[in-house]
């Protein structure tokens, strides 16, 4: 048994975009700008938002996150998934082969991606020094508690390991509704799986 605690990021529906596909949105040579940092060092929110279109709704207004990507990847919620009309899967960041697509709008030109939305599997960044600590290894699976009115113990949490990471766990919003938890409550990683 592990028991140690670690804050939770409860994260929204967002956007990675490629430079590529920044300069056709907002126009060539664009760069994104910070609204504020993350708490993943070197991340931030951008200013900049562009509207998600998919075959039964629209997103107006999806907040960019910075810096930009190799490959554009939009991360939703179940419920998000089905409003916009897509059957988005659930993977780890990075892992689009075979996703959904879905048509970004921005305020100088649209584009259609073939492939870039999920639901984002619920993780854990760990610098490396904590995951020494806590004994766990990259991509480990993990068993988290978080405890309160509506506590839940959430299974296949995956452990991601980095001397770039800070220690956070991160959910979506709709896993955060069901948990009654909300950003900087902690969780409990029980064992690892």
């Amino acid at each position: 048994m592990i028991h140690k605690e670690v804050p939770v990021g409860v994260s929204a529906r967002h956007i990675h975009l490629s430079e590529e596909h920044v300069e056709i949105l907002f126009g060539k040579g664009y760069s994104l700008t910070e609204m504020k940092p993350l708490s993943q060092p070197g991340q931030y929110a951008a200013n900049e938002t562009v509207a998600v279109v998919g075959p039964k709704g629209t997103f107006a207004k999806v907040r960019i996150l910075g810096p930009t990507r190799k490959r554009t990847q939009l991360e939703v919620s179940r419920t998000d998934a089905f409003a916009l009309g897509v059957n988005a899967p659930v993977r780890e960041s990075g892992d689009i082969a075979g996703s959904a697509g879905i048509r970004l709008q921005g305020p100088a030109g649209e584009v259609e991606i073939e492939a870039g939305v999920i639901v984002a599997a619920r993780h854990i960044h760990f610098h490396t020094s904590d995951a020494e600590r806590f004994d766990i290894a990259d991509k480990q699976r993990l068993r988290v508690r978080i405890g309160g009115d509506r506590g839940l113990i959430f299974e296949n949490v995956v452990a991601r390991v980095s001397e770039q990471y800070a220690l956070d766990m991160h959910i979506d919003t709709d896993e955060a509704n069901a948990a009654g938890v909300k950003n900087g409550d902690t969780a409990e990683i029980m064992e690892k799986i």
